[in-house]
């Protein structure tokens, strides 16, 4: 699992920092989590193929978020992509994109496929046979969800000594990855974890965007491998954190140590601090695993 930081500040673009956008590895698959502006040029700067993004996931309908969104559509078209472009976002984005593109004249040559998100309850909205995908409900002043990414269970791997030993014809190896007894050559059925191991652990990334302190998705994140909370303010402006609905460093770490999670990963930064450290700091007077999201940051896990 890795996660690339293409941006991580939050309302307006600086120079030098970029608003929301990063892009989650996981399983073979490329996710593009949230949208801001300026996300296809850091895209290009991190050396991320546009052509492996088919699915973009938004968190919320304010613009540092998503206005990066109708550019690297565009971008697509005239790259002649082919391949179909899922969007998972709440309803309403669908709209203004199609009027931007409808204004413009600029309609896509592939499928544009809107999966318009309503619910105010944890849902799940994408799955395939290594990976799903649920929503995390948030508290901010628009509708918001944040995005929990969970690898399913792999394949079993096989213990070749127990395997050897147990004279089990190749032809059954496959079965035996996939979990089931099988028969040796002799006739004799072989239980699957006499001659198996444990597959790997499944890794999981919880993205939780704009929020104030809520602890009601702690039952959703509980024990993810890594959590990635909002941290706009610093202890010293928590008054600003309610009215604005969003989140503290020292609340992001109560949420994550409520949650048991692997990891912890701030960002969201609001541009009037000048020292993130001191964002790790505070957050790890409560929740000591904590590290600083920065643009152009590479997690691996």
């Amino acid at each position: 699992m890795k996660l690339n930081i293409l941006g991580c500040y939050s309302a307006t673009p600086r120079t030098f920092t970029n608003p929301t956008a990063q892009v989650l590895e996981i399983n073979n698959h490329i996710f593009l989590i949230d949208c801001g502006e300026g996300t296809q040029v850091q895209l290009r700067k991190n050396k991320i193929k546009f052509s492996r993004i088919k699915h973009i996931f938004i968190s919320h309908l304010h613009g540092d978020h998503f206005f990066g969104l109708v550019g690297l559509i565009s971008t697509f078209r005239l790259l002649g992509r082919e391949t179909d472009l899922h969007i998972y976002a709440p309803k309403g984005l669908k709209d203004v994109i199609t009027l931007q593109m409808k204004l413009a004249s600029s309609w896509t040559n592939y499928n544009l496929v809107f999966h318009e998100l309503t619910s105010k309850l944890s849902e799940l909205i994408f799955e395939d046979k290594k990976v799903e995908v649920h929503t995390i409900p948030l508290d901010h002043r628009v509708y918001t969800n944040g995005f929990l990414f969970k690898e399913k269970e792999g394949e079993r791997k096989l213990d070749m000594n127990g395997v050897l030993n147990a004279n089990i014809d190749v032809s059954y190896y496959r079965k035996l990855k996939q979990g089931f007894d099988v028969q040796n050559e002799n006739g004799k059925l072989i239980k699957n974890k006499t001659v198996t191991l444990p597959p790997n652990p499944s890794k999981s990334y919880a993205f939780c965007s704009d929020t104030a302190y809520n602890e009601a998705i702690i039952p959703i994140i509980k024990h993810v491998d890594v959590l990635y909370h909002e941290s706009t303010f610093l202890d010293q402006h928590e008054k600003l954190a309610a009215p604005t609905k969003h989140s503290t460093a020292k609340q992001a770490a109560n949420i994550a140590k409520q949650a048991q999670v692997g990891q912890l990963i701030l960002g969201h930064y609001s541009t009037r601090y000048d020292d993130l450290n001191l964002f790790k700091e505070e957050a790890q007077t409560i929740f000591q695993n904590v590290q600083l999201a920065d643009d152009g940051k590479v997690f691996e896990f």
